[in-house]
């Protein structure tokens, strides 16, 4: 293909890969900082209250904000001596705002021990355990400012091994819901500190918006309302107000270019009516996820970089990390009505940092939830038709609750996204090929935490408990939480990005996703995520883009022994 070929529309200051959580929050900061803004979605643009509802069919059986894997495949695979199959291996919305116009909203912040995995435990055999290359009190200030942007509710002070915070919240909990009452009652019994889950919603008028959509008929769902929080209707409307952000949606990037400085030069993508467009800027951000930023990078190959834009290290695409989410069941007598009040609602971090009399390390932020909604809920066993599936569904769906968390699994080396040799998407482009085997610390944090989750529920009244772990070793994929395939740090041939988010090997190349998480947290970390693309995209303003450098001082990055033990 030649030039002449190939559309290419004014040059940019900033281009954005990725519309969702991240380059949500990145386009806010940049836009508003005076930048002009190229913004590149590979899905639809869609408007809540045209386009959302409580359908679920629709969103549920039908996907309609998930990424379709008979046009967007991917495959999957234990070890590297395996041929990989296709699976719908974590799969997210490929829409502007990404992830946050389907998710419940979990939104609590990470703690001091999970950004210093490396110092607290040492070599664990088969994990890559690393610090993290700044601490979470770098973080902090910017975790505020997405809460109180953003908009979330919660308590502060509730949480009584909540770290250090700067501002409360910016709207009150939801009320507790049924089976959040329960939930707290079993806390109360047991001794475990149980609060409010802080969540990626109003409670109460904020910034213009009123909240009107407090149901259980939430998760995966787009809200047609302005409760919930999303960089769809937040951040991405704030920063096309400025008149900075070009927001183009339906346009597929196919590789990001490399000039022969080998710096970046822009994207090639082909946009909705299928012309290639070569888009350039003096920046290129990549938000698309893990697995895809991880993808996208390996697939730009050129002269320069012949294994992947910014991969000389050969770590792009290892030690991805998924958060498996596992649960217990619990079936009661008397109705709790899952379906009234928020999907989720009480949680703890009771047992969150290590304790060596478990035989594991780290733990799990538990939280209590509804079981689904009445065409899809969650009942391991559960008929499948017929009389006896109605029968079921007619006797348990009123009467159930979780208490789930996600697993706070280990990066391994192998663990890892590269490209299928043999499996294309509908462009023709190789998908991304996942291998994951968890590991053994994963299983027995997995098994520990679902046991005690079925004890909070007998102690809540339930009459039977039925609980789902990990697989021996296999990863199902089942939670959108991708991180760790570009992860940060400060020796560039053991990682991909500096505590900016900025590829060592092209300085104008950042991945503001989960990508550079260099461990996984045990919370749900769009939070994490969104301050911390706040705060690379900051840099870049006010570092980067003024020709300066700067670094956080090694001091500023030793442990604590009194972090991460309980």
């Amino acid at each position: 293909m030649t030039n002449s070929d190939k559309t290419t529309p004014e040059h940019a200051d900033v281009l954005i890969v990725g519309m969702g959580a991240s380059g949500g929050t990145a386009a806010k900061v940049l836009s508003e900082a005076g930048y002009s803004v190229v913004g590149l979605e590979r899905g639809p643009w869609l408007t809540p209250a045209k386009h959302f509802s409580g359908d679920e069919v629709k969103f549920v059986n039908r996907n309609y904000l998930w990424a379709d894997p008979r046009i967007a495949p991917r495959t999957l695979r234990m070890s590297e001596d395996e041929v990989a199959e296709r699976y719908p291996f974590s799969m997210v919305p490929f829409t502007v705002g990404g992830g946050t116009t389907h998710w419940a909203g979990w939104f609590p912040r990470p703690r001091e021990s999970d950004f210093l995995q490396r110092s607290l435990h040492g070599d664990i055999p088969g994990a890559s355990l690393v610090d993290w290359p700044f601490r979470y009190e770098h973080l902090e200030p910017y975790l505020t400012k997405v809460e109180w942007a953003f908009g979330c509710a919660g308590l502060a002070g509730a949480d009584k091994y909540e770290p250090f915070r700067s501002a409360g919240y910016p709207t009150a909990p939801l009320p507790p819901t049924k089976f959040g009452k329960r939930f707290y009652d079993a806390c109360n019994r047991l001794g475990i500190n149980g609060f409010p889950i802080p969540q990626a919603t109003i409670s109460e008028p904020y910034r213009g918006r009123t909240p009107t959509n407090w149901t259980g008929f939430w998760n995966t769902y787009g809200d047609p309302t302005s409760t919930r929080s999303s960089t769809l209707t937040t951040f991405i409307p704030d920063a096309v107000a400025t008149g900075n952000l070009e927001l183009r949606p339906e346009c597929y990037v196919r590789e990001v270019m490399v000039g022969p400085d080998g710096r970046a030069t822009g994207v090639l993508y082909t946009d909705a009516d299928g012309r290639d467009v070569v888009q350039t800027a003096n920046v290129v951000i990549l938000c698309l996820g893990a697995i895809e930023s991880a993808r996208l990078m390996l697939q730009s190959t050129s002269s320069s970089f012949p294994d992947g834009i910014g991969n000389s290290s050969g770590q792009v695409g290892r030690n991805a990390t998924f958060h498996e989410y596992v649960f217990a069941v619990g079936l009661f007598d008397e109705p709790l009505d899952g379906w009234v009040g928020n999907y989720i609602s009480g949680g703890s971090f009771e047992f969150y940092e290590t304790d060596e009399s478990r035989g594991f390390i780290n733990g799990g932020f538990i939280g209590a939830s509804m079981t689904g909604q009445p065409g899809n809920w969650i009942l391991p066993g559960r008929p499948a038709w017929g009389q006896s599936a109605k029968d079921a569904d007619r006797e348990f769906f009123g009467r159930a609750m979780k208490i789930g968390n996600t697993v706070h699994d280990l990066p391994v080396e192998s663990n890892r996204v590269d490209l299928d040799p043999t499996v294309k998407d509908a462009w023709g482009l190789p998908v991304a090929r996942i291998t994951h085997r968890s590991h053994p610390n994963d299983v027995a944090l997995s098994r520990w935490q679902v046991n005690k989750n079925a004890e909070i529920l007998e102690a809540a009244g339930a009459r039977k408990t039925i609980p789902v772990y990990i697989n021996e070793g296999h990863s199902t994929g089942n939670s959108c939480h991708q991180h760790g395939t570009a992860r940060m740090g400060t020796d560039p041939s053991k990682s991909v990005l500096n505590e900016w988010g900025q590829s060592h090997d092209v300085d104008n190349l950042f991945v503001l996703d989960g990508s550079g998480f260099p461990t996984a947290t045990g919370v749900n970390p769009t939070l994490t995520i969104m301050a911390n693309a706040w705060r690379c995209a900051e840099y870049i303003d006010e570092v980067y883009a003024r020709g300066r450098e700067a670094e956080i001082p090694r001091e500023h990055r030793t442990s604590s022994s009194k972090v991460g033990t309980r």
